[in-house]
């Protein structure tokens, strides 16, 4: 019967706008939820009955059309909108928004896509959503160095996570005059006469034991006795060397007391090894180094402990009166300027810098490194100077690391350098040993000028540090900012991208899974594949347009009590053809 037909028409009509009202409600009631996406109900037509086929015109026919009566409508589809919602700024550095599309990647017991970034750090300093899913990116390796394809949980160790870094490399900048004078001389640091207890035979040889050495002047008492600690503190260019201490023994001897003075007051020596000074370029000076030597006027059978210096002014030595004493304040050994046994004088002249540095072991203990450069010739060609590395810090007994060359052509450019990488000992410290430290010159010249500089202008180590700050850039880079000034990228954030996105399924919770009609999805850093950016400190509002939810609402409302009249009239015709069948 047409009259029941047009009942069920009409409730269809009240379903369809009931769903379309229902979707209305939701995104009012989600008009304030971060990132909602909101949707809309599509209708379509039910079924059609049809009465007339209709036909095509032929002959003296014209054609009919095909008559049909509609049986109602149907929810044909509910769609989501994910056009964006505007970005607000909350200044809280683990809120995230994406500019563009795609979505973060959260996981639980399965893994979610979500465009809401409301995310905090947990106890152990993950980062997680509001349900406590993990927030997937991409970590780090021991370089900090973004590990590509490895989708993980990120992690975020403020106040746990500590960095040091190895000095590796050290830059020095500056010019070397090369107007100054060519070094000549060097230190000539000589001692009391010394004999042996009682005046001896003989002058006294370094095989000697210093429990049988006195002065000249007493040689009925040693100067030295077992147990006896002494302490040198000499000076160097002017700069306090590092204090160093001798225990005397029974079986030391005065070669092991020259051993002592040599690696106490840095002295470079004539050799061939690392750190030691080449012979064939020490022609002009006395050869650095100890020495046992008579002197002119020195009574019979008896020595002098000779100390002779590197050359340049920075290289001048100076042991004062109270510079080597024991626990007594007792100066066993005393030392002035004097000359050797050839006549040649002290006299450490020639152009010469110093500078310094500070660099880092592994384990971020600070190591302080001396670095001077001698004018030591020239030539047609250029000059050629020498630099010497020392560091008080390296744990074995010497504090002479490294003497090299720096040779500038005719218009003051370094065209080669030797002996510029410098191993520094830390046996017994816990860190790395030894470090290796390379020295770049490559930008020094060597132009006349007034003075002689040279400055480290960057050294790539750094001492311990705790990480308490960080921030996400557009990229979803995590970077971690020290307390030691460094910064270090931690990992970074991922986002997945979807062929279709109305084909994901939603979860609730604003989040989403993957559905049979999105696609696969694309997992890869923000910026990358049509991935979006990330802005940090902000987050997606909803796409909830009140105004247009407000006409729907009257769209819908209106187009439920016109079914329901539909209805009623239908009621109200059957019954009348009930009661005038009576």
């Amino acid at each position: 019967m047409a009259l029941t037909s047009a009942l069920f028409t009409g409730l269809s009509g009240l379903d369809v706008n009931q769903t379309k009202l229902q979707v209305v409600g939701n995104n009012i009631a989600n008009a304030n939820t971060v990132a909602f996406k909101s949707s809309r109900a599509l209708f379509s037509s039910q079924f059609y009955v049809t009465d007339g086929a209709g036909g095509a015109p032929q002959g003296t026919f014209g054609g009919a059309n095909p008559s049909q009566r509609g049986l109602g409508a149907q929810v044909a589809a509910i769609e989501k909108d994910f056009n964006p919602g505007s970005i607000e700024s909350t200044g809280k550095n683990t809120d995230l928004a994406i500019e563009g599309d795609g979505f973060f990647v959260v996981k639980g017991t399965d893994e979610k896509y979500t465009r809401d970034g409301s995310f905090s750090l947990n106890s152990l300093h993950q980062l997680v959503n509001n349900t406590g899913d993990y927030v997937q990116g991409f970590g780090v390796d021991s370089n900090y160095n973004i590990v590509a394809g490895t989708v993980g949980n990120v992690t975020v160790p403020l106040g746990a996570l500590t960095s040091a870094k190895e000095t590796e490399n050290a830059v020095f900048k500056g010019n070397l005059n090369a107007n100054g004078q060519i070094a000549t001389g060097a230190s000539i640091l000589t001692s009391q006469p010394l004999a042996l207890v009682g005046g001896g035979p003989a002058a006294p040889l370094p095989t000697d034991l210093l429990t049988n050495i006195a002065s000249a002047s007493g040689t009925a008492t040693a100067l030295f006795s077992t147990g006896q600690v002494l302490t040198l503190t000499g000076k160097k260019g002017g700069r306090d060397q590092a204090p160093s201490t001798f225990v005397v023994t029974a079986t030391n001897t005065l070669g092991n007391l020259q051993q002592f003075f040599q690696q106490g007051m840095g002295i470079f020596p004539v050799g061939a090894n690392p750190g030691e000074v080449p012979d064939d370029l020490n022609n002009a000076t006395p050869p650095p180094g100890l020495s046992l030597e008579s002197t002119t006027g020195d009574p019979a059978n008896t020595i002098r402990l000779v100390v002779t210096g590197n050359l340049g002014a920075e290289n001048k030595l100076d042991i004062a009166g109270n510079g080597f004493v024991d626990a007594n304040g007792q100066t066993p050994l005393a030392f002035a300027d004097g000359e050797n046994a050839l006549g040649v004088k002290s006299d450490p002249t020639g152009e010469s810098v110093h500078t310094s540095l500070v660099a880092y072991d592994s384990l971020g203990t600070p190591i302080s490194v001396g670095v001077t450069a001698v004018f030591e010739s020239a030539a047609n060609t250029g000059n050629t100077w020498r630099f010497y590395a020392e560091s008080a810090d390296d744990t074995d007994p010497a504090t002479n690391l490294q003497s090299g060359t720096l040779t500038f052509d005719s218009s003051g450019k370094l065209i080669a350098s030797t002996g510029a990488s410098v191993q520094i000992d830390r046996q017994a410290t816990g860190a790395k040993t030894p470090m290796s430290v390379k020295l770049d010159f490559s930008q020094m010249t060597s132009l006349t000028s007034g003075n002689s500089e040279l400055v480290m202008t960057h050294q790539d180590g750094n001492p311990i540090g705790t990480l308490n700050d960080f921030n996400i850039g557009d990229d979803g880079k995590i970077t971690g900012s020290f307390t030691n000034g460094q910064t270090r990228t931690l990992g970074q954030v991922a986002i997945a991208t979807f062929s279709n996105n109305l084909g994901l399924q939603d979860n609730g919770g604003n989040t989403y899974s993957q559905g049979a009609n999105s696609g696969q999805a694309v997992i890869a850093a923000p910026m990358t594949l049509g991935a979006g950016s990330i802005r940090s400190g902000a987050l997606e509002q909803s796409n909830v347009d009140l105004s247009k939810e407000f006409i729907n609402m009257i769209i819908a409302s209106t187009g439920f009590s016109a079914a329901s009249r539909v209805i009623s009239t239908s009621d109200q015709l059957i019954t009348e053809l009930l009661n005038s069948s009576r």
